[in-house]
C-alpha cells in the first residue's frame, strides 16, 4: 500500500470534513439557531397546539409499528438470504434494495392505486369489510415500512455472513431446537447489527414525508404527521413552528444514534 504524503492526507481530511460540514452540520445548526432565536417561546407555543400534538403522536405510532414490522421481517429475510439457498434468492436480494432507488412519492402513488377505496385493486373489498388503508394509519405504516425496509437487512446480512453457521450447526447437533439456536446463538451474535438497523429504521421512519403525504391525505388533526406539519407551517408563513417541529424530529434521531454509540461495547465489531 502506497503511503500518501502528509500534506496530501491533511488535504483529504479537510475536504472530507468540509464536505460533511457544508452538507450536514451547517444546515442542521441553522435549524437549531432558528428554533431558539427567540428563546423557548416558539417551541412552547408550537407544542401547545392541538394539531401539532396529534401529528407528533401519530408520527410516533406509525414509526413504532413500522420499526417493529421491519425488525421482524428484516431479521427473517436476512436469515433467509444468508442461511438458505432457494430459487429467486438473487431476485429477493435485489428487491430489498428497491426502496433505496425508488422515490417515496412513487411508492405512495403505487399504494394509492392498489388500496384506494374507490378504484384500487383491494381497496373496495377491504373498505366494505370495514378496513380502511388509504387516508388512514394502515396505509401510512405500509408506506413507512417500505421506505425503511432495507436498513435492518443491510446491517444484519454482513454480520450473519461473517460469523458463519458453525456454532448454529453445533448447537443443533447437540439437540437444540431452532428456537433455542436462534435465541442463544444467532441473536446474541447479531444483536448490535440489529440495534443499529433498528436505530436507522427509526430515524428514517420519523423523517418520512413523500410516501406518507400521498397515502395519508394530509388531513389536519386526523392523518397529518410531523413532517407534513413542517411543510404546512412553513407554507403558511409560520417558520417558528416549522423549525420547532423540525428540531424535534432531528433531535430524536440524533439522540437515538448517540445513545446506541455510547452503549455499544468498544470491543464489539459486529
Amino acid at each position: 500500500m502506497v503511503e500518501l504524503p502528509r500534506s496530501l492526507r491533511w488535504l483529504f481530511r479537510v475536504v472530507a470534513v468540509g464536505y460533511v460540514f457544508m452538507l450536514v452540520l451547517w444546515p442542521v445548526s441553522l435549524v437549531v439557531r432558528e428554533t431558539f432565536r427567540n428563546g423557548l417561546s416558539a417551541m412552547r407555543d408550537t407544542l401547545a397546539e392541538r394539531d401539532v400534538q396529534h401529528a407528533l403522536n401519530l408520527t410516533l405510532t406509525v414509526t413504532f409499528w413500522a420499526v417493529v414490522i421491519n425488525l421482524v421481517f428484516g431479521v427473517t429475510i436476512s436469515l433467509l438470504l444468508v442461511r438458505y439457498e432457494f430459487p429467486g434468492k438473487r431476485l429477493l436480494s435485489a428487491l430489498v434494495d428497491v426502496p433505496l432507488s425508488v422515490s417515496p412519492v412513487v411508492v405512495g402513488l403505487a399504494l394509492l392505486l392498489v388500496y384506494n377505496g374507490r378504484t384500487g385493486w383491494f381497496g373496495p373489498s377491504l373498505e366494505s369489510a370495514g378496513f380502511q388503508v388509504i387516508f388512514a394509519a394502515p396505509g401510512m405504516i405500509m408506506a413507512t415500512c417500505f421506505v425503511a425496509l432495507p436498513l435492518v437487512i443491510r446491517e444484519v446480512v454482513p454480520v450473519l455472513t461473517e460469523i458463519g453457521d458453525d456454532q448454529e450447526q453445533a448447537a443443533r447437533s447437540l439437540g437444540a431446537s431452532g428456537r433455542q439456536t436462534f435465541l442463544r446463538i444467532t441473536l446474541p451474535s447479531i444483536k448490535w447489527a440489529v440495534v443499529y438497523g433498528v436505530v436507522l429504521s427509526l430515524a428514517r421512519s420519523l423523517g418520512e414525508f413523500g410516501a406518507v403525504k400521498i397515502v395519508s391525505g394530509n388531513i389536519t388533526g386526523r392523518t397529518q404527521t410531523a413532517t407534513t406539519v413542517v411543510e404546512q407551517k412553513y407554507q403558511n408563513f409560520d417558520p417558528g413552528a416549522a423549525y420547532s417541529v423540525s428540531f424535534i424530529l432531528a433531535a430524536a434521531a440524533v439522540l437515538c444514534i448517540v445513545i446506541v454509540s455510547l452503549l455499544r461495547p468498544k470491543e464489539s465489531h459486529a
